[in-house]
């Protein structure tokens, strides 16, 4: 699977982060891993330029997701087809995400999680218009953010495990760096 992300915001972010939350996003959806989707970071000013060129709406907001083509069936990324699939792109804005994380109380870069697997699943075709869409697609948002919470949390125990056994090993003498063990009675 091929994302690519740029960040021109001006904001500094972790955008191996962001990416792994879209990866994530789309394993979870079983999209095809021939796919291919961009993520681009952006000021409040050029959002708010594309919040009204495409969406006739003022202002800025905090994601924009553009589809490289309709989801057919025949085309979606997570048919059977094995060619690429170009899902497009999704825009977030770091300014206007901050405000939006301060008021959730999380951090922005939880916001950025949550924002690119909202734009995921506008790439793959849901929606939030009616009431029946928002409950389907928010739930989904929620289930896929808490499972990659989960998964993040257990890599970050098991690399803190990982760097205390290997202490424990360089006390005891065991550690791959010295190649040499103990010798044994």
């Amino acid at each position: 699977m091929s994302i690519e992300i740029a960040n021109e915001s001006g904001v500094a972010v972790d955008e191996t982060s962001i990416v792994s939350a879209a990866r994530f996003a789309l394993d979870k959806m079983e999209v095809s891993p021939l796919a291919e989707l961009s993520v681009l970071l952006v000021t409040l000013d050029v959002m708010e330029d594309l919040h009204v060129r495409w969406m006739d709406l003022p202002g800025p907001t905090d994601v924009m997701a553009f589809p490289m083509d309709e989801l057919e069936q025949s085309r979606r990324p997570d048919a059977a087809d094995p060619s690429p699939a170009l899902l497009g792109d999704i825009v977030l804005c770091p300014a206007f995400a901050k405000d939006q994380a301060k008021t959730a109380g999380h951090g922005l870069l939880d916001e950025l999680h949550l924002l690119t697997v909202h734009g995921v699943l506008h790439l793959l075709g849901y929606d939030h218009a009616e009431p029946a869409e928002e409950r389907e697609m928010f739930g989904l948002q929620k289930r896929i953010l808490g499972e990659f919470q989960d998964a993040v949390s257990a890599a970050r125990r098991q690399d803190a495990q990982r760097s205390a056994d290997d202490r424990v090993l360089g006390i005891a003498g065991l550690d791959a760096q010295s190649g040499e063990q103990p010798e044994t009675p």
